[in-house]
């Protein structure tokens, strides 16, 4: 599963360079984000994390998001309680459906989470999300995701943020 992760780990960081190379004449928009949601996975419970996502906008309807953050996973008392931490790093592609650049859209992303405990290792990550972004900058997602490194864990939960124009 390690090789696994550092190729896609890898991919994400070229992916990120040829756009940082190529899309100079393109805009780009930085966001802060807050997540909360609840564990998928018996045993787990709330979760909290922060992120910030940097997003390439090829045009006006299709951006290119690279998002770093940190996730805390509460264990539920009944299997021992505590917590544990999860850094994940992910890039994906946003497909706004109005040609705006704001209003409803898609997000899919996929990159490698860093456990923060000690002996967690890494994991794949996946998250899809939907969600709203206003003109002003907020921006509201429902959204999935999900860690898988010999066993699967995951959270359902929401993303607010708030974005703007660099």
């Amino acid at each position: 599963m390690k090789t696994i992760t550092k190729i896609i780990a890898t991919s994400a960081a070229v992916v990120a360079l040829f756009f940082t190379t190529n899309v100079k004449a393109q805009s780009t928009n930085l966001g802060i984000g807050l997540n909360v949601g609840a564990g998928t996975s018996t045993g787990y419970g709330l979760v909290l994390g922060g992120d910030i996502r940097y997003q390439f906008n090829v045009d006006k309807q299709l951006s290119i998001p690279i998002t770093a953050g940190y996730n805390n996973f509460s264990i539920k008392d009944s299997y021992g309680g505590g917590s544990f931490g999860v850094i994940p790093v992910k890039v994906g592609a946003k497909y706004f459906f109005s040609d705006s650049g704001a209003g409803a859209y898609g997000l899919a992303e996929l990159g490698a989470g860093f456990g923060t405990n000690k002996g967690a290792g890494t994991s794949f990550v996946y998250s899809p999300a939907i969600g709203y972004s206003w003109s002003n900058g907020l921006d509201l997602a429902a959204k999935y995701e999900g860690y898988s490194n010999n066993g699967s864990i995951g959270f359902a939960g929401i993303r607010l943020a708030y974005g703007f124009s660099l």
